[in-house]
């Protein structure tokens, strides 16, 4: 698979924060970043120090809840935002990671940054760490790898959300026309996102 044509983030010296926390192109969207501590029985990572993240938030972020999700080559999530902030981690398999800007009042609404994440012996080039994806940035993946194991943490419960800031934009929008490196028809896409809108008749949206 060729990604060689993707603008891909990567973190750099002039984009850290503080403690292996990098800024992206997008306002609160943040990259951690990890290391593992590999020997003869396998690895040993820290994911993330909370109060180290803390620090650089303007809220302190709260874990309310902790998914899991497991899913098999061109599966494609996306783009979704609700109203909370969410921290996520690829600990075996590998994705493309496209966070789309959906906060209405933010200077980069409509713009996107393009991650390729975590961790597969076949792409060496994959990011590993974790995000720190604030309310109203709509995440989507497109899973690379064979299999891919996906951990998520939310500041608040699901079955608690007011579903009116339930946030899902069209993967295939030609205003964010973002080239996604498979074809349409390889993918596994859910009902929902089929039926997703536009970015434009979100920002009409009241």
């Amino acid at each position: 698979m060729d990604l060689s044509s993707l603008k891909l983030y990567r973190p750099t010296d002039e984009l850290g924060r503080k403690n292996g926390i990098f800024q992206t192109s997008l306002p609160g969207l943040l990259f951690i970043k990890s290391k593992k501590h590999e020997d003869e029985r396998g690895y040993f990572s820290e994911v993330t120090r909370l109060p180290e993240l803390n620090e650089v938030l303007d809220e302190p972020f709260h874990p309310a809840q902790i998914n899991h999700a497991k899913n098999k080559r061109y599966v494609i999530k996306g783009f979704h935002a609700e109203n909370w902030n969410k921290l996520v981690t690829i600990p075996q398999g590998v994705s493309l990671n496209v966070l789309l800007d959906t906060r209405k009042e933010s200077p980069t609404f409509g713009q996107y940054e393009a991650i390729l994440m975590g961790d597969d012996a076949d792409f060496p080039q994959a990011l590993y760490g974790a995000l720190y994806i604030p309310a109203g940035v709509a995440n989507s993946l497109l899973v690379l790898s064979k299999t891919l194991n996906y951990f998520y943490f939310f500041d608040k419960l699901y079955k608690d959300r007011d579903t009116r800031f339930d946030v899902a934009v069209s993967l295939f929008d030609p205003t964010v026309n973002f080239p996604w490196p498979v074809a349409r028809e390889k993918m596994i896409i859910s009902k929902r996102d089929q039926g997703a809108v536009g970015l434009e008749e979100l920002k009409a949206r009241s």
